[in-house]
Protein backbone atom coordinates (compact mmCIF):
# COMPACT_ATOMS: atom_id res chain seq x y z
CA UNK A 1 0.00 0.00 0.00
CA UNK A 2 1.72 3.35 -0.93
CA UNK A 3 2.05 5.62 2.00
CA UNK A 4 0.75 9.29 1.58
CA UNK A 5 2.37 12.61 2.79
CA UNK A 6 0.33 15.59 3.79
CA UNK A 7 2.23 18.62 3.13
CA UNK A 8 2.16 22.37 3.82
CA UNK A 9 2.97 24.62 0.53
CA UNK A 10 3.60 28.25 0.40
CA UNK A 11 1.47 29.73 -1.95
CA UNK A 12 1.48 33.73 -1.17
CA UNK A 13 3.33 36.00 0.54
CA UNK A 14 1.71 36.47 3.60
CA UNK A 15 0.51 40.28 4.16
CA UNK A 16 0.13 40.69 8.07
CA UNK A 17 -0.53 37.72 10.20
CA UNK A 18 0.02 34.71 8.14
CA UNK A 19 -3.51 33.14 7.05
CA UNK A 20 -4.39 29.60 6.41
CA UNK A 21 -4.99 30.72 2.70
CA UNK A 22 -1.31 31.35 2.50
CA UNK A 23 -0.72 27.51 1.80
CA UNK A 24 -1.38 24.79 0.23
CA UNK A 25 -2.49 21.67 2.20
CA UNK A 26 -1.94 18.81 -0.18
CA UNK A 27 -1.55 14.80 0.00
CA UNK A 28 0.66 13.00 -2.55
CA UNK A 29 2.09 9.90 -2.36
CA UNK A 30 5.98 9.03 -0.74
CA UNK A 31 8.13 8.21 -3.29
CA UNK A 32 11.05 5.63 -2.53
CA UNK A 33 14.15 7.59 -1.46
CA UNK A 34 16.83 7.47 -4.39
CA UNK A 35 20.88 7.33 -4.32
CA UNK A 36 22.43 9.01 -1.99
CA UNK A 37 18.87 9.64 -0.42
CA UNK A 38 17.09 8.98 3.16
CA UNK A 39 13.26 9.16 4.06
CA UNK A 40 12.57 10.22 7.42
CA UNK A 41 8.96 10.17 9.14
CA UNK A 42 8.42 13.39 10.80
CA UNK A 43 7.36 12.83 14.47
CA UNK A 44 7.89 16.73 15.85
CA UNK A 45 8.17 20.00 14.13
CA UNK A 46 9.42 23.50 15.53
CA UNK A 47 7.53 26.47 15.36
CA UNK A 48 9.58 29.82 15.44
CA UNK A 49 8.92 33.27 14.86
CA UNK A 50 11.75 33.35 12.40
CA UNK A 51 9.29 31.59 9.50
CA UNK A 52 7.11 34.93 9.23
CA UNK A 53 10.29 36.01 8.24
CA UNK A 54 11.11 33.08 6.19
CA UNK A 55 8.30 33.85 4.52
CA UNK A 56 8.81 36.87 3.10
CA UNK A 57 10.60 37.91 -0.36
CA UNK A 58 13.77 39.79 -0.27
CA UNK A 59 17.36 39.81 1.15
CA UNK A 60 17.59 37.78 4.49
CA UNK A 61 20.19 36.13 6.57
CA UNK A 62 18.48 32.95 4.60
CA UNK A 63 16.57 32.78 1.59
CA UNK A 64 13.13 32.78 1.44
CA UNK A 65 10.94 30.03 1.37
CA UNK A 66 10.04 29.77 -2.62
CA UNK A 67 6.33 29.59 -3.98
CA UNK A 68 5.37 25.76 -4.17
CA UNK A 69 7.72 25.02 -1.71
CA UNK A 70 7.09 22.60 0.76
CA UNK A 71 6.88 25.58 3.99
CA UNK A 72 10.57 25.07 5.48
CA UNK A 73 10.60 23.70 9.27
CA UNK A 74 12.88 21.97 11.89
CA UNK A 75 12.59 19.13 13.05
CA UNK A 76 13.15 15.48 14.53
CA UNK A 77 11.75 12.41 13.18
CA UNK A 78 13.07 8.42 12.32
CA UNK A 79 14.86 7.22 9.69
CA UNK A 80 12.69 4.57 7.49
CA UNK A 81 14.43 4.26 4.00
CA UNK A 82 17.85 4.83 3.31
CA UNK A 83 19.74 4.37 0.68
CA UNK A 84 22.77 6.55 2.18
CA UNK A 85 25.92 4.36 4.08
CA UNK A 86 25.88 6.66 6.68
CA UNK A 87 21.91 6.19 7.98
CA UNK A 88 19.63 3.11 8.31
CA UNK A 89 16.33 2.76 9.42
CA UNK A 90 15.37 3.54 13.29
CA UNK A 91 17.85 6.26 13.48
CA UNK A 92 16.98 9.67 14.63
CA UNK A 93 17.43 12.63 13.03
CA UNK A 94 16.60 16.49 13.45
CA UNK A 95 16.91 19.40 10.56
CA UNK A 96 15.09 20.79 8.00
CA UNK A 97 12.55 18.72 8.13
CA UNK A 98 9.57 20.49 6.50
CA UNK A 99 5.91 21.04 7.05
CA UNK A 100 5.13 17.66 6.35
CA UNK A 101 4.79 13.88 7.24
CA UNK A 102 7.64 12.54 5.50
CA UNK A 103 11.37 13.93 4.08
CA UNK A 104 12.93 12.70 1.67
CA UNK A 105 15.89 13.63 0.12
CA UNK A 106 19.62 13.80 0.53
CA UNK A 107 20.81 14.33 4.34
CA UNK A 108 22.51 17.01 4.04
CA UNK A 109 22.56 19.00 7.40
CA UNK A 110 20.50 16.32 9.43
CA UNK A 111 22.41 15.19 12.55
CA UNK A 112 21.63 12.34 14.07
CA UNK A 113 20.38 12.31 17.84
CA UNK A 114 19.74 9.67 20.38
CA UNK A 115 16.27 9.64 21.88
CA UNK A 116 17.38 7.83 24.55
CA UNK A 117 19.22 11.07 26.24
CA UNK A 118 16.65 13.25 25.80
CA UNK A 119 12.96 13.24 24.84
CA UNK A 120 12.61 14.15 20.99
CA UNK A 121 10.76 17.70 21.48
CA UNK A 122 13.82 18.60 23.53
CA UNK A 123 15.98 18.07 20.35
CA UNK A 124 13.90 21.25 19.21
CA UNK A 125 13.97 23.53 22.53
CA UNK A 126 17.52 23.47 24.86
CA UNK A 127 19.29 21.11 22.91
CA UNK A 128 18.76 22.56 19.79
CA UNK A 129 18.49 25.16 17.75
CA UNK A 130 16.34 27.19 20.64
CA UNK A 131 19.09 26.34 22.99
CA UNK A 132 21.76 27.48 20.79
CA UNK A 133 20.50 30.66 20.28
CA UNK A 134 20.07 31.61 23.79
CA UNK A 135 23.81 30.78 24.45
CA UNK A 136 25.54 31.85 21.82
CA UNK A 137 22.80 35.38 21.80
CA UNK A 138 23.74 35.76 25.76
CA UNK A 139 27.41 34.64 25.91
CA UNK A 140 28.59 35.79 22.76
CA UNK A 141 27.13 38.68 22.37
CA UNK A 142 25.49 40.15 25.88
CA UNK A 143 28.76 39.07 27.64
CA UNK A 144 27.34 39.27 30.82
CA UNK A 145 29.44 39.02 34.28
CA UNK A 146 28.70 38.51 37.71
CA UNK A 147 26.48 41.25 39.33
CA UNK A 148 25.33 42.57 36.02
CA UNK A 149 21.15 43.07 35.65
CA UNK A 150 20.10 40.93 32.37
CA UNK A 151 16.55 41.82 31.02
CA UNK A 152 14.45 39.49 28.84
CA UNK A 153 12.08 40.18 26.95
CA UNK A 154 9.88 38.01 25.48
CA UNK A 155 11.14 36.12 28.88
CA UNK A 156 8.68 33.12 28.90
CA UNK A 157 9.02 31.82 25.28
CA UNK A 158 11.77 29.10 24.25
CA UNK A 159 14.77 31.36 23.68
CA UNK A 160 13.95 33.88 26.70
CA UNK A 161 13.67 31.51 29.47
CA UNK A 162 16.63 29.39 28.64
CA UNK A 163 18.71 32.97 28.34
CA UNK A 164 17.48 33.94 31.56
CA UNK A 165 18.37 30.60 32.87
CA UNK A 166 21.74 30.92 31.48
CA UNK A 167 22.65 34.31 32.77
CA UNK A 168 21.53 33.16 36.47
CA UNK A 169 24.39 30.58 35.94
CA UNK A 170 26.78 33.58 35.48
CA UNK A 171 25.63 34.93 38.39
CA UNK A 172 23.82 37.75 37.25
CA UNK A 173 20.21 39.72 38.55
CA UNK A 174 17.60 38.80 35.92
CA UNK A 175 14.48 40.14 35.24
CA UNK A 176 12.00 38.99 32.74
CA UNK A 177 9.24 40.75 30.67
CA UNK A 178 6.44 38.78 29.88
CA UNK A 179 2.59 38.37 29.37
CA UNK A 180 0.06 37.56 32.10
CA UNK A 181 0.55 36.50 35.86
CA UNK A 182 0.69 32.85 35.31
CA UNK A 183 4.01 33.09 33.21
CA UNK A 184 5.41 35.66 36.00
CA UNK A 185 4.86 33.59 38.38
CA UNK A 186 6.37 30.43 36.37
CA UNK A 187 9.34 32.52 35.85
CA UNK A 188 10.00 33.57 39.60
CA UNK A 189 9.51 30.29 40.79
CA UNK A 190 10.19 27.38 38.20
CA UNK A 191 13.20 29.19 36.85
CA UNK A 192 14.49 31.67 39.48
CA UNK A 193 13.95 34.45 37.72
CA UNK A 194 14.78 37.47 40.23
CA UNK A 195 12.24 39.78 39.17
CA UNK A 196 9.24 40.20 36.24
CA UNK A 197 7.33 42.64 34.52
CA UNK A 198 4.05 41.75 33.11
CA UNK A 199 3.32 44.02 30.00
CA UNK A 200 -0.21 43.13 29.64
CA UNK A 201 -1.02 44.63 33.00
CA UNK A 202 1.33 47.42 34.45
CA UNK A 203 3.92 49.86 32.26
CA UNK A 204 6.66 48.52 31.82
CA UNK A 205 8.89 51.53 31.90
CA UNK A 206 7.78 51.65 35.65
CA UNK A 207 8.53 48.16 35.92
CA UNK A 208 11.83 48.21 34.67
CA UNK A 209 12.24 51.43 37.39
CA UNK A 210 11.01 48.89 40.19
CA UNK A 211 12.98 46.16 38.94
CA UNK A 212 16.15 47.72 37.75
CA UNK A 213 16.66 50.67 39.97
CA UNK A 214 20.59 50.38 39.21
CA UNK A 215 20.06 50.77 35.62
CA UNK A 216 19.74 47.55 33.19
CA UNK A 217 23.29 46.05 31.74
CA UNK A 218 22.37 43.50 29.66
CA UNK A 219 19.40 43.84 27.21
CA UNK A 220 18.53 40.49 25.40
CA UNK A 221 15.43 41.43 22.65
CA UNK A 222 12.92 39.41 21.44
CA UNK A 223 10.39 41.80 21.22
CA UNK A 224 11.34 44.80 19.22
CA UNK A 225 9.03 48.11 19.68
CA UNK A 226 7.77 50.18 22.72
CA UNK A 227 9.25 47.90 24.65
CA UNK A 228 12.65 48.27 23.39
CA UNK A 229 12.46 51.49 23.74
CA UNK A 230 11.46 51.44 27.26
CA UNK A 231 14.67 49.90 28.25
CA UNK A 232 16.89 51.57 26.61
CA UNK A 233 15.78 54.56 28.47
CA UNK A 234 17.45 52.56 31.88
CA UNK A 235 20.59 51.41 30.24
CA UNK A 236 23.71 52.18 31.95
CA UNK A 237 27.30 52.85 30.98
CA UNK A 238 28.93 50.45 28.11
CA UNK A 239 25.81 48.40 28.55
CA UNK A 240 25.29 45.16 25.99
CA UNK A 241 21.81 45.23 23.70
CA UNK A 242 21.34 41.82 22.27
CA UNK A 243 18.87 41.68 18.90
CA UNK A 244 17.43 38.35 19.05
CA UNK A 245 14.29 38.77 17.53
CA UNK A 246 11.15 41.50 16.93
CA UNK A 247 8.02 39.38 17.04
CA UNK A 248 6.02 42.29 17.93
CA UNK A 249 7.17 43.95 14.28
CA UNK A 250 6.84 40.27 11.98
CA UNK A 251 3.31 41.05 10.96
CA UNK A 252 3.21 44.64 10.30
CA UNK A 253 2.03 45.64 7.29
CA UNK A 254 3.53 49.37 7.58
CA UNK A 255 7.42 49.88 7.90
CA UNK A 256 9.14 47.97 10.93
CA UNK A 257 9.44 50.54 13.84
CA UNK A 258 12.75 51.60 15.04
CA UNK A 259 13.78 52.50 18.46
CA UNK A 260 13.32 56.17 18.61
CA UNK A 261 15.24 56.33 21.71
CA UNK A 262 18.56 55.01 19.96
CA UNK A 263 20.50 58.43 20.89
CA UNK A 264 20.52 56.70 24.91
CA UNK A 265 23.49 54.33 23.15
CA UNK A 266 25.35 57.46 21.95
CA UNK A 267 25.36 58.72 25.98
CA UNK A 268 26.38 55.44 27.01
CA UNK A 269 28.60 54.27 25.03
CA UNK A 270 26.23 51.50 24.84
CA UNK A 271 26.43 48.41 21.95
CA UNK A 272 23.27 47.02 19.90
CA UNK A 273 24.20 43.71 18.11
CA UNK A 274 21.88 41.71 16.09
CA UNK A 275 21.97 38.42 16.21
CA UNK A 276 22.53 35.05 13.98
CA UNK A 277 22.28 31.57 15.34
CA UNK A 278 23.74 30.42 12.10
CA UNK A 279 27.02 32.08 12.44
CA UNK A 280 28.02 30.07 15.64
CA UNK A 281 27.32 26.44 13.89
CA UNK A 282 31.12 25.66 14.26
CA UNK A 283 30.89 25.41 17.81
CA UNK A 284 27.18 23.60 18.38
CA UNK A 285 28.72 20.96 19.74
CA UNK A 286 30.72 22.66 22.63
CA UNK A 287 27.26 24.52 23.71
CA UNK A 288 25.32 21.21 23.60
CA UNK A 289 27.73 19.96 25.73
CA UNK A 290 27.50 22.72 28.20
CA UNK A 291 23.93 22.78 27.68
CA UNK A 292 23.21 19.10 28.37
CA UNK A 293 24.92 19.50 31.62
CA UNK A 294 22.71 22.54 33.24
CA UNK A 295 19.93 20.48 31.88
CA UNK A 296 20.90 17.15 33.73
CA UNK A 297 22.12 19.56 36.89
CA UNK A 298 18.66 20.99 36.87
CA UNK A 299 20.26 24.76 36.37
CA UNK A 300 18.09 24.61 33.32
CA UNK A 301 15.08 24.22 32.44
CA UNK A 302 13.14 22.90 29.62
CA UNK A 303 9.44 23.65 29.23
CA UNK A 304 8.12 22.48 25.76
CA UNK A 305 4.23 23.69 24.59
CA UNK A 306 3.22 20.60 22.64
CA UNK A 307 0.32 21.03 19.95
CA UNK A 308 -0.86 17.46 18.30
CA UNK A 309 -2.06 17.65 14.34
CA UNK A 310 -0.09 18.82 11.63
CA UNK A 311 -3.84 19.73 9.67
CA UNK A 312 -2.89 22.77 12.49
CA UNK A 313 0.06 24.26 11.37
CA UNK A 314 -1.42 27.50 10.54
CA UNK A 315 -3.66 28.15 13.60
CA UNK A 316 -0.88 26.70 15.93
CA UNK A 317 1.54 29.44 14.26
CA UNK A 318 -0.25 32.16 15.24
CA UNK A 319 -0.07 31.11 18.86
CA UNK A 320 3.42 32.64 18.68
CA UNK A 321 2.54 35.72 17.70
CA UNK A 322 -0.50 36.20 20.07
CA UNK A 323 1.79 34.84 23.38
CA UNK A 324 -0.37 31.65 23.87
CA UNK A 325 2.66 29.63 24.06
CA UNK A 326 4.06 28.85 26.67
CA UNK A 327 7.61 27.73 26.34
CA UNK A 328 9.13 25.90 23.25
CA UNK A 329 6.38 25.79 20.81
CA UNK A 330 6.36 22.28 19.39
CA UNK A 331 3.59 20.63 16.31
CA UNK A 332 3.34 16.98 16.50
CA UNK A 333 2.49 15.43 13.44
Amino acid sequence: MTQSNRRFLLSKRPSGAVQRDDFTFEQVSVEAPGDGQIQVKNLYLSLDPAMRGWMNEGKSYIPPVGLGEVMRALGVGEVVASNHPDYKPGDHVGGALGVQDYFTGKPEGLQKIDPNLAPLPRYLSALGMTGMTAYFALLEVGQPKAGDTVVISGAAGAVGSIAGQIAKTKGCRVIGIAGGMQKCQYLKDELGFDGTIDYKSEDVLEGLKRECPKGVDVYFDNVGGDILDAVLSRINFKARIVICGAISQYNNKEAVKGPSNYLALLVNRARMEGFIVFDHMKDYGKAAKEMAGWLDSGEVKSKEDVVEGLETFPETLLKLFSGENFGKLVLKV
